[in-house]
């Protein structure tokens, strides 16, 4: 009996050991998945690195490379396009302006009509009429694209109305072509390739201003192409209408771009160029700024050499729109191959940019307690359903990292320009005085794109990124303003400020 009683108990602690070996075992492997997936955020998270010292070293190599760049053509990855205005509108102008703006596959035309005194609601005084652009005439001739848009833009001045009020003398017009121009003037310049679907190839090379003018003739139309127009340098003149102080205009939407006001005496490589003011805005092109202090991952390099313009445009890549998204996608993707946390590896996972950013940031914002729409979008999108609430939250950190590397890299961007031009408090590229004996002047840039617009987060990265590398007694002189419609409002304040 007693043999029987010890055979039983030694059973039962047979079995309880074993079933403890069990958990203990699962427990092991659940620590070395959920290990695994850490590892990857935090290798993420280093690769991301944007300190202080770090984004110093990104602004001191922008500001170089500006410099580099107005001294020659081909001196710099930053192209530094003159632009030829030197004009911008101050709120003075007064009448009825219009403005054309072909930017893909659709194209708009507006009138904005100027008091002469700044408007804060000049969005008010504007009528707008968007047109698709038919898919025949982007691969046809240059007349047939341009009879075409000078025809849309002759019914819309048809349905002008006498309320209106608005002169028959000579109609003045902005033409924003949102393609690779060689500028020659304020009011002219040369196509230089075609993008976005368009291969009208008689086009290239000549004058895009000259031939729409020529257009305009042909459909009996008096109206005067008095500006050609890149949508950053729009931008630009829509935040000097309504604010002299600004000096400076950053795109950060699906793409990036930025354009400042140089000194004419700086721009080394137009020696001789006289214009009255002495001062032009120049584009800088800057999403193809490179620097080796770029925090830069094995994501971003997989990303580039994947994309269709490998080893270019490597600023853009890293805080646009376009392309955030897609590296949190292959972030995802590595933890999926790393560890099961998310369950089976969807073959959604692999798919270039099917995660666009308004989403990555939708996740990234999510303030739920159990992050549904992050559990939404994951389903949604990549087709991983019940991501347990601990994944989930890896997701929203990666979000994150990803993000505010993005915005921090965009504010060094910012002072970039800023220390080029003595608007940092420390002088200038060339300045010896210290911070203390400079008065700091009221620096205000415009701002446009929804990444900054709409991206709360972003927004919040952007300026706090700002604020450490400036200090804050300097950065408070310093005013990111958000405008809107520099590619339409824009090309009309110009075509005002340019009127004959």
């Amino acid at each position: 009996m007693g043999r029987a009683v010890v055979g039983v108990a030694v059973t039962v602690a047979v079995a309880t050991c074993a079933v403890a070996a069990l958990v203990v075992g699962r427990r092991l492997r659940s620590r070395r998945k959920w290990n695994k997936v850490a590892s990857v955020v935090r290798e993420l998270e280093e690769g991301c690195d944007t300190s202080v010292g770090r984004l110093r070293q990104v602004v001191d190599a922008m500001a170089v490379e500006m410099h580099a760049g107005l001294a020659s053509e081909g001196g710099s990855k930053l192209k530094m396009l003159l632009t030829f205005v030197d004009n911008l509108p101050n709120g003075t102008e007064r009448g009825t302006y219009y403005a054309l703006h072909l930017g893909g596959t659709n194209f708009r035309v507006l009138r904005v009509q100027l008091s002469g005194q700044p408007s804060s609601d000049l969005e008010h005084e504007v009528e707008v009429e968007r047109q698709p652009i038919p898919e025949d005439v982007m691969t046809s001739t240059t007349e047939d694209l341009f009879d075409f848009i000078a025809s849309s833009l002759k019914d819309f001045i048809a349905k002008e109305g006498d309320g209106l009020n608005i002169s028959h003398d000579r109609r003045e017009l902005g033409f924003t072509f949102s393609f690779p121009v060689k500028q020659m003037s304020v009011s002219s310049g040369i196509l230089i390739k075609w993008t976005k679907g368009f291969s009208i190839r008689d086009l290239v090379g000549r004058d895009v201003a000259a031939c729409l003018q020529e257009a305009l003739t042909r459909k009996g139309l008096d109206v005067r192409v008095a500006a050609l127009v890149n949508d950053t340098v729009g931008t630009l003149a829509v935040g000097h209408y309504h604010d002299p102080d600004t000096v400076a205009a950053i795109i950060i939407g699906t793409g990036t771009n930025a354009c400042y006001l140089e000194r004419i005496d700086a721009i080394i490589k137009c020696q001789g160029l006289l214009m009255t003011s002495g001062r032009m805005v120049v584009n800088m092109e800057w999403g193809n700024f490179w620097s080796s202090h770029l925090p830069r991952t094995s994501y971003d390099i997989d990303l580039d050499a994947e994309s269709p313009n490998p080893n270019d445009q490597g600023f853009e890549k890293m805080i646009s729109g376009m392309y955030l998204g897609d590296i949190v996608r292959r972030v995802i993707l590595r933890m999926s191959l790393e560890s099961d946390v998310l369950g089976p590896i969807s073959p959604k996972l692999s798919t270039p940019f099917i995660l666009r950013t308004p989403f990555m940031a939708a996740m990234h914002e999510d303030n739920s307690p159990d992050l549904r729409e992050v559990a939404r979008i994951l389903n949604d999108i990549f087709e991983i359903p019940d991501v347990p609430l601990k994944a989930r939250k890896i997701v929203v950190k990666v979000c994150d990292v990803v993000t505010r590397r993005a915005a921090r890299l965009a504010a060094a961007g910012i002072v970039g320009i800023l220390k080029k031009i003595g608007r940092d408090g420390s002088g200038g590229i060339t300045g010896g005085r210290s911070r203390s004996d400079m008065k700091m002047r009221r620096t205000v840039v415009a701002i446009e794109g929804g990444l900054y617009s709409k991206y709360l987060l972003f927004r919040e990265y952007l300026r706090e990124a700002l604020n450490e590398i400036l200090g804050e007694d300097i950065a408070k002189h310093v005013i990111l303003k958000v405008t809107e419609d520099g590619s339409g409002i824009g090309a009309a304040l110009l075509a005002a400020s340019y009127s004959s």
